[in-house]
């Protein structure tokens, strides 16, 4: 597991004491330090990316930052095994996000005050599976099968897609959780 804080990488790239994630520029040039710093990193880690300190995110930044950032991520064969979790997002943050996912098709797992979220372009089957998982931890698809009432083999299929597009882990035959929650 790895933390990244967002406002860190903000400052970092942007002169000044800013805290908002405002213009596409802005989120062209975070995005583009966070992806260095992920490509880094081993196959397999999960990263979180700490919003806590960001104040405003506004739609033209969030499509370039967010959109942008889980594009690779989710196609079948991305740059990166690694999995993004975004941590300590506001109420607003997830109204945006929310709607840049949508709007592309994509999908990230965000934690949400003390509790994990799917979020973004997901049926109602891929959501009970994976809320299945999250409150099993590691199953097989069977388990989520006879669980949700989804036939085994359409249940794995549901299983398989969202472990592709990094909304959960596999290992062999069983589905977990991309990580535990941080404090």
């Amino acid at each position: 597991m790895t933390l990244i804080d967002v406002r860190s990488a903000l400052q970092a790239s942007v002169s000044g004491g800013y805290s908002d994630l405002v213009t596409r520029k802005t989120g062209a040039v975070v995005r583009t330090l966070i992806e260095h710093q992920i490509s880094g990193l081993a196959d397999g880690t999960v990263v979180f990316l700490d919003f806590s300190r960001i104040g405003v995110l506004d739609r033209s930044c969030a499509d370039e930052f967010v959109a942008k950032l889980m594009m690779p991520l989710s196609r079948d064969r991305g740059d990166h095994n690694g999995y993004v979790v975004f941590h300590g997002i506001s109420d607003d943050h997830l109204e945006t996000i929310e709607a840049v996912l949508e709007t592309h098709g994509l999908a990230l797992v965000v934690q949400f005050g003390s509790s994990t979220k799917l979020v973004g372009a997901v049926t109602n089957e891929e959501r009970c599976c994976w809320d299945l998982v999250m409150t099993h931890g590691s199953v097989i698809a069977e388990t989520v099968a006879v669980h949700t009432g989804v036939p085994d083999e359409a249940c794995r299929a549901l299983l398989e897609s969202l472990a592709r597009r990094r909304l959960l882990r596999r290992d062999a035959d069983r589905f977990l959780p991309l990580g535990s929650a941080l404090a």
